[in-house]
């Protein structure tokens, strides 16, 4: 057995049985997963083991996962009606997915489907588009991602769109425009849930004012611990649970450490160096560079060359959510295959430790199952309520 493998079965080992139990029978939810870009490459099979990449069906069920969105992702430069095609092609590629592998997975809609998934014993695939610009500006696009099965859009991505703020780029509307408040509410009547990570501070308030549903943050950590624009400060992550919404805690280093934040901002020519191994291994494969620069990464902090975050920094940022906003407001968003991952959080194989820790910090089974799911659940619930009421 070589070191990696040993360290993986020690820290297998070390989960308490009662943490398994617990993991096993609890509903537990990843909002957001960016293994969708693996789907679109027709040699990759979801439902055997793989060496690379943080997720496959067997480490899903090795790791108790009951339900996973997958992220409808493109680049928010691409615009127009090339971002709506490609968007397209992606829940094309999560529908196949599940049409092929009909023995592992479901096509979740609504928390009771999720819920249906956990008695057969399948894995619920649910889907969120991470981007308003793959609308197109277009209310008629939105509601086609709504038949087709997306549960939750992110308003922004990396870019400003033409009628919201993001968090990483230079203000041009003050939040939302008019029409961007007209998308939330869309939003709202096709019971898809408004996403907030990613937003600027002031499109994340214009939201919080307009939805009449609960919001999400399906994968934002604390700016408290780490100070990154993508992480929600306390103020924010209060007011979100006054409405009802869920901070899903993010497990990329860089929304985790500001140890690490600050190496980086630092020792620019490691980030270089990383990047031109990146596009050594893949060239321009989006799909290849998100796994391929998770392992770099790792690889790096293993080997000294960037500080180095544990996965126990997951469990403090779940911690501190909860404390600050309540029991009732706080979840689980990775980010798998679309990020830079925390050491012992390899795959999705270690999401158990989570639960093992929070029950040595002294959090109940009920509380825990929250985190894992539930909390999760009742706002997609909500957010179908709110539909239903404003159909009516």
């Amino acid at each position: 057995m070589g070191a990696t493998a040993m360290l993986v079965s020690a820290q297998s080992d070390a989960v308490s049985d009662k943490a398994k139990k617990l993991q096993a029978s609890a509903i537990v939810i990843d909002t957001h997963d960016d293994t969708t870009q693996r789907l679109l490459d027709p040699h990759f099979d979801i439902t055997v083991p793989h060496t690379d990449g943080n997720i496959d069906v067997p480490r899903m069920r090795e790791g108790g996962l009951t339900a996973i969105f997958f992220s409808i992702w493109i680049n928010g430069k691409i615009l127009g009606p090339t971002a709506v095609k490609q968007a397209l092609d992606q829940i094309d590629a999560v529908r196949e997915m599940v049409r092929k592998y009909p023995n592992d997975f479901i096509l979740a809609t609504t928390a009771d489907d999720i819920r249906e998934a956990k008695k057969q014993h399948k894995i619920a695939a649910l889907m969120g588009v991470e981007g308003g610009h793959m609308m197109d500006n277009d209310l008629a696009v939105l509601r086609t991602f709504a038949a087709l099965g997306v549960r939750y859009m992110t308003l922004t991505h990396m870019e400003n769109n033409e009628w919201a703020d993001s968090s990483t780029a230079t203000p041009e509307h003050n939040g939302l425009t008019p029409f961007g408040k007209d998308v939330v509410r869309e939003m709202n009547r096709l019971g898809i849930m408004v996403d907030i990570s990613h937003v600027s501070d002031k499109t994340f308030y214009d939201a919080l004012e307009v939805s009449k549903a609960p919001v999400i943050a399906s994968h934002s950590s604390c700016r408290a611990l780490c100070n990154a624009a993508r992480d929600m400060t306390d103020d924010m992550i209060r007011d979100l649970a006054k409405h009802g919404g869920v901070i899903q805690i993010n497990y990329h280093v860089g929304f985790l450490s500001q140890q690490f934040r600050d190496f980086e901002a630092a020792h620019q020519e490691v980030e270089k160096e990383i990047n031109e191994e990146v596009k050594k291994r893949c060239g321009t494969d989006e799909a290849c560079s998100g796994v391929a620069g998770d392992q770099v990464v790792r690889d790096f902090m293993k080997a000294g060359k960037l500080p180095k975050v544990d996965w126990t920094a997951i469990v403090e940022h779940i911690d501190h959510a909860v404390k600050v906003g309540g029991i009732d407001h706080v979840g689980l968003g990775s980010d798998f295959d679309g990020a830079v991952m925390p050491l012992g959080m390899e795959d999705v194989t270690h999401l158990p430790q989570i639960t093992d820790a929070l029950l040595k910090k002294g959090y109940s089974e009920s509380d825990i199952r929250k985190i894992l799911g539930e909390n999760t659940l009742r706002v997609l619930s909500e957010a179908q309520k709110v539909s239903r009421d404003l159909d009516k």
